[in-house]
Parts: C-alpha cells; structure tokens; sequence
C-alpha cells in the first residue's frame, strides 16, 4: 500500500490517502511454521483473533509464510512518500524488520514509528489493541491538527 500510494494521483486528490497507517510491515525472506500453533504464535496472542483465524474457512493455514516480492519491498522502502505516515510493529513480531522499519521511519520526511511491547505481528488485533487503536485516533486527530502534538506529557512517574 505505502508503494502504492504516491501514484494514486495529485494530493488531496479524490483516490490519494490524506497518510497512511503501516502495520507490521514484513521483512525480507521467507518465514516458517512447523505448524498452525506456531503460525497463529507469530501473529497474536489474543485468543479472540487466534479463534477467528482458525474458523475462518477464507484464511489458508500456511500462507502467512509466503514471502513479498522484493520488488515491492524495495518500493515501500524507499522513503520517498511526502504522505505522513504512522508505522506500527511489535516487539514480538518475528516477520517485522525492526531496523529497516525504523529506517524506513527515519527515512521519510513525516514519519512516526511505535514499536507496541509484547505484541505480535498484527498488532491491530493482538492483546494490545485498545492501545495501538489509541494511537491511531491520536495520529488521525494530529492530522487535522497539521501534525502537531495534541497532547505534551510534563511528568511521569511511570
């Protein structure tokens, strides 16, 4: 999608995205799971999502383990998109990249990256859900905002 979007036509145009929310992004190379136990341990650890995974007759066991084109790895992480971007990963998550994510991060000129601790490789629907949808809504809401931080922490005691 993030290769993707600078050719959806002129900004602010009718099919271009206003940013784009990534998730998870794959890395390189092809990953591999002896088993649907040790697929679904990659990808969460909800047991909601685990059972919905495993009844959904439109989910094929094994082909999470299919590997992206390295052409489209190369265009997505190329950093080259003015669209500002909100990159999510979590720290569990054996597919993501963790370096080439926060390069990529680095890379493009409006980019915010979260790594989401204790989280698997979907994080949207991992145990920590209610805390990366959080972080989206704050993102969306700094959009409108021209990407100014809604909200400064001025101590912590945690």
């Amino acid at each position: 999608i993030a290769a993707l979007a600078d050719r959806a036509g002129p900004p602010g145009g009718g099919d271009r995205p206003a940013a784009l929310v990534l998730a998870g992004l794959p890395g390189a190379g092809q990953a591999e799971f002896s088993t649907w136990e040790a697929e679904l341990d990659a990808r969460t650890t909800c047991p909601v999502h685990r059972g919905t995974l495993t009844e959904d007759p439109e989910v094929a066991h094994g082909s999470f383990a299919a590997p992206v084109p390295d052409d489209l790895l190369d265009a997505a992480r190329a950093g080259t998109s003015a669209l500002p971007h909100l990159i999510l990963a979590g720290d569990r998550d054996p597919l993501t990249d963790q370096d080439a994510t926060a390069l990529l991060a680095d890379k493009l000129p409006r980019a915010r990256f979260g790594v989401v601790h204790g989280a698997h490789h979907d994080v949207l629907d991992d145990q920590q859900h209610r805390t990366v949808a959080a972080e989206i809504v704050t993102f969306l809401e700094s959009l409108r905002a021209g990407l100014a931080p809604l909200l400064t922490v001025e101590t912590s005691a945690w």
